[in-house]
């Protein structure tokens, strides 16, 4: 049973943008994978969208960045919705995201420099020198300033996930999406990506999506969290909200994931975190 709680409250940001999604759905034939999802996401706010397998996460994610059509519904991004598109005018808009894979992504045959080169090679006329440059700037704002000569199979699992964030931030995104970005790594590590999605946040000011089935680092970050079931929302609500039962599914997700949530909340994304330290 979905309960009612308030739409997430708005955070002020300079750099990120608002997302509004209504009515969406998508159909396969008589399959639903999506179905009447709306959602509000404000400026600079860190939504976590989570769910189990099966769930609709990866198609919602794939229509939000324009990879896939719905068959209903509008998606605006600052007030523009981006569905009626074509392929040249969504080629714009995309460049506000940024796109944090489930294992990074990384091209294997290139060093971490070329990597993170590689979208300013596409997508800008910045000389070589430039390019260079604004890597390096990157890789030091997430410590990682002195890797730019290694190959992605030389990256622990953690250092691999906050490469591919540094390659997302090359554009200056207003959005970044991440998919599942503690995926396949150990609890520490995890926690220290829960951070660092924080910590870009503040830093960038971007709005964050995360696709996510973690319970415990999405009560941890998020501002708001939407619990996904079947291709339709079964819960939504503030991290408190949830743990106070925003739904049935909202309940046994928190007791399934076996952790103190009411400390998870007090370290939320509002409080100061140290730097995380590197893998």
């Amino acid at each position: 049973m979905l309960r009612h709680v308030a739409d997430p409250p708005t955070r002020s940001k300079p750099n990120g943008a608002e997302l509004i999604v209504e009515g969406l759905s998508r159909q396969y034939g008589d399959f639903f994978a999506l179905r009447d999802i709306s959602m509000k996401i404000g400026a600079g706010q860190i939504v976590v969208i989570i769910g189990g397998s099966g769930a609709g996460k990866s198609t919602l994610l794939k229509i939000l960045i324009g990879l896939d059509k719905p068959t209903a519904g509008k998606i605006l991004v600052n007030g523009q919705d981006i569905v009626p598109l074509g392929d040249r005018q969504l080629s714009e808009v995309r460049k506000k995201f940024g796109m944090v894979f489930q294992y990074a992504a990384l091209l294997d045959s290139l060093n971490v420099l070329e990597n993170l080169a590689f979208p300013l090679r596409e997508h800008t006329k910045l000389g070589t020198a430039e390019i260079r440059d604004r890597v390096r700037e990157k890789l030091s704002i997430l410590d990682l300033g002195d890797i730019e000569d290694r190959f992605p199979s030389q990256l622990s699992g953690g250092m691999r996930k906050r490469v591919g964030l540094a390659r997302a931030l090359m554009l200056e995104p207003e959005v970044i999406l991440y998919d599942e970005p503690t995926s396949g790594l150990d609890p520490l590590s995890s926690r220290l990506v829960d951070d660092l999605i924080v910590e870009t946040r503040d830093r960038f000011g971007v709005t964050s999506v995360v696709i996510s089935h973690d319970m415990a680092g999405a009560l941890k970050i998020a501002d708001y969290l939407y619990i996904l079931s079947h291709g339709e929302f079964a819960g939504k609500g503030t991290p408190a909200e949830i743990i106070g039962g925003a739904s049935d599914l909202a309940v046994e997700f928190v007791e399934a994931s076996g952790i103190a949530a009411e400390r998870l909340i007090q370290r939320g994304p509002q409080s100061k975190r140290k730097k995380p330290r590197r893998d």
